[in-house]
């Protein structure tokens, strides 16, 4: 069974200070319109687990989903160009950048991109900002099956070449509706997680939360 298939809604947060202990996270990020919410449904087999909209932007908080064992699932705010108040736009870019450099249990990024249109400028700078941490981010090239299969094979080629120089990055195709690529996935957040192993006999206060 895929580790995503127990997930269940924990909690939304819209501050730093508000963050939940926990001892392993996994991050959902992308732009706006890549189909960031569409991909954690398909994951998690659920259809309404996380809120999907016509209209980019409408993900707004940091919203947690329980994995179990401590594990967490984290669906962070779209970036780009979501029509939004400028002061909201400026809470989103302080919460998500604090959260993704200072988020201790935070273990891995994965980088939903638009397969059609990969590596704008805005993930270019989400990669060079995260990359600071030195964790690893897995890029699913979503929407892959409104492309050919030469098309396919031709992105991920690119993709890869321009990241060659980015070790802790690795690229796969995906695609919501038709459910390719859920077990590659899968595969790389079990090995994250695995870096990050319970304690047997101790108990667990979590790390220290972090304020505005």
């Amino acid at each position: 069974m895929s580790i995503f298939q127990k997930a269940q809604f924990f909690t939304t947060v819209n501050h730093l200070q508000d963050l939940p202990p926990t001892r392993c996270e996994v991050a959902f990020v992308g732009r706006s319109n890549a189909g960031k919410s569409s991909a954690i449904n398909t994951l998690c087999n659920r259809t309404r687990l996380a809120y999907v909209s016509k209209t980019p932007g409408r993900t707004q908080h940091i919203n947690f989903f329980d994995l179990g064992q401590e594990r967490f699932l984290v669906d962070l705010p779209g970036y780009g160009y979501a029509e939004v108040p400028e002061a909201v736009r400026a809470h989103w870019v302080q919460l998500l950048g604090r959260y993704l450099q200072t988020r201790d249990s935070l273990v891995g990024l994965l980088l939903i991109m638009d397969s059609r249109h990969p590596l704008k400028e805005l993930d270019w700078k989400m990669i060079e900002f995260f990359q600071m941490t030195q964790r690893p981010v897995h890029i699913l090239l979503s929407k892959a099956d409104k492309l050919s299969r030469q098309e396919q094979q031709k992105v991920l080629s690119s993709v890869k070449k321009q990241l060659a120089e980015h070790p802790n990055i690795t690229i796969q195709l995906f695609s919501s509706s038709k459910k390719t690529g859920t077990e590659e996935v899968s595969r790389v957040v079990e090995e994250w997680f695995a870096a990050c192993p319970l304690p047997e006999e101790e108990d667990f206060d979590g790390p220290e939360t972090f304020g505005d």
